[in-house]
């Protein structure tokens, strides 16, 4: 069988933990090279030796549009174009909306957001025609989950983000779609804000809730995003597909 993503340049944000490292691993195994970002080079390092093959790692903040900047730049100046941009950084604060504070609040919209419009449009000179986009959603997109109040806004804006640009980027044959995750065994949940021995209760209700009894692995969210990334999906733009045990559906 014929490698799905051979010779292609995948760019995955948030590529050295969870979801995003699945993601370049399985890439990489498929043919592609893999640049990844995140914000501490330490840990990219760590994830690239990983990931093997030719991949690398690019220090970005995903809410810093200098550093966002500066990483298409430096892709441009390699000389390569890419054929896959996998935009999965992003963060996540819980809580009732009556507690949540500006901080939080510029947080997740500045990565969640803001950082991801503008990582396609600083992308848009160095990405080639007939590429593919995938967004990271989530289901918080579709269901009003208690306490994901600004996470589920930032998450359904980039899936309205995904229908307009797979219009706007039509005539370039690039294809835009979101990929919207159930709940996922990740390290995202150490980070949002929960005290640590409330971790393992929130996972158990997440899975309790799940009609299939059980959170998704970052593996299957990585095959979902292959499909998108390749030519499996050539007849397929501007969806959000949910990857979620059933969860929105059952």
């Amino acid at each position: 069988m014929s490698l799905r993503l051979k010779d292609k340049v995948a760019v995955i944000t948030g590529g050295n933990s969870g979801i995003g490292l699945a993601s370049a691993k399985l890439f990489q195994a498929e043919g592609a090279r893999v640049i990844i970002t995140g914000r501490r080079k330490e840990a990219l390092d760590a994830a690239v030796k990983e990931i093997g093959g030719t991949s690398k790692g690019i220090v970005s903040d995903t809410g810093n549009l200098n550093e966002i900047t500066s990483l298409y730049e430096q892709i441009q100046e390699s000389g390569l174009k890419i054929d896959v941009l996998f935009l999965n950084a992003g963060i996540a604060t819980f809580g009732p909306f009556d507690t949540m504070d500006e901080a939080a609040f510029d947080a997740m919209v500045n990565i969640n957001f803001k950082g991801l419009f503008f990582n396609i449009q600083k992308a848009a000179p160095v990405l080639n025609d007939g590429g593919s986009i995938i967004i990271n959603s989530s289901i918080a997109d579709q269901k009003g989950f208690p306490n994901t109040n600004i996470y589920a806004a930032t998450k359904a804006a980039v899936r309205s983000l995904a229908r307009t640009l797979s219009t706007e980027l039509l005539d370039r044959k690039i294809r835009v779609n979101s990929l919207a995750p159930g709940p996922i065994d990740t390290p995202i949940f150490d980070k949002v804000g929960l005290p640590a021995e409330a971790v393992p209760e929130m996972k158990e209700s997440f899975a309790g809730q799940n009609p299939m009894k059980r959170m998704g692995t970052p593996d299957e969210i990585a095959k979902a995003a292959l499909f998108l990334a390749s030519s499996d999906s050539s007849y397929i733009t501007g969806i959000d597909l949910t990857v979620d045990g059933g969860m929105t559906q059952l």
